[in-house]
């Protein structure tokens, strides 16, 4: 009787589990409902990391440590899901999901490398929110790419998207990458900076002062484009949510450091408009 039971309450469990299609489907709606409140968060409180580290976040880790944790299942999660997809083996599928992974693999293993030697702390509650978004973000994507894409059959139109999303994407990546490596570079104290820290100069930092959030933005409306998909179109505008409000406190935050010495006519982080 017990083992009976036993068998019938799984069952029950099985059947009351909603499916992987039902699951995504409300994964996509939630990542378009989250947005909006993580622009007013994001807006009213800005993270307490880099320039604007600060007390009263809880226990702190290295930040080099603290982004390779938190960047890392973009790379083993997707490494993980990708398989199980129906697309697994479709040439068209590996290609697509390879330069999320490519930009996720610079994130995870070389950025950090290269602020290794950053004193700077990270907050530990600020790295796991953003763990979890990775884990979450990691699942919708992948799962697209590797399961629920439908027009891997369609030669012309695939290919059109996939080379002009690449091309938008190989460029934001271009100037993100760039952009982190004068960044790095230039927070080497010497006598003319303050607080750790120069005025950006060059390059699209001469316009903009975030360059590298403009091409990571950048880059993932390319990702928009390449996937044609909704969850490459939420992770577009939830990437703008969060960084966004993050360059208009560091444009801030530049024009109080250096008052009258800070370019006046460079806008946040979209060159000529914001």
């Amino acid at each position: 009787m017990y083992h009976g039971a036993n068998n019938n309450s799984v069952a029950y469990n099985l059947w009351k589990m909603p499916s992987d299609e039902t699951f995504f489907h409300y994964a996509v709606v939630t990542l378009f409902l989250i947005t909006p409140p993580t622009y007013l968060s994001c807006r009213y409180t800005t993270a307490p990391y880099g320039r604007h580290h600060r007390k009263g976040w809880g226990p702190t880790i290295p930040s080099s440590l603290a982004w390779f944790l938190m960047e890392s299942p973009t790379v083993w999660f997707t490494l993980v899901l990708f398989p199980l997809g129906q697309h697994k083996s479709n040439p068209k599928s590996i290609i697509l999901i390879s330069p999320f992974l490519f930009h996720y693999i610079h994130r995870t293993f070389i950025y950090p490398l290269r602020i290794y030697r950053s004193k700077k702390q990270y907050p530990v509650s600020i790295a796991l929110m953003a763990f979890i978004y990775n884990l979450f973000n990691s699942y919708l994507q992948t799962r697209w790419v590797s399961q629920y894409a439908d027009d891997y059959e369609s030669d012309v139109w695939f290919w059109i998207r996939f080379c002009c999303g690449l091309l938008v994407f190989t460029v934001g990546m271009f100037v993100n990458v760039r952009s982190d490596m004068m960044l790095v570079r230039l927070k080497k104290k010497d006598d003319n900076v303050k607080n750790g820290y120069k005025i950006p100069r060059n390059g699209l930092f001469e316009y903009v002062s975030c360059a590298n959030y403009f091409g990571e933005i950048v880059e993932w409306f390319g990702w928009a484009v390449m996937t044609g998909s909704w969850v490459g179109l939420g992770f577009m505008l939830y990437t703008c949510a969060n960084l966004v409000p993050r360059a208009v406190a560091n444009h801030k935050w530049y024009l109080e450091k250096f008052g009258e010495d800070y370019p006046k006519q460079r806008k946040a982080v979209f060159p000529f408009l914001y």
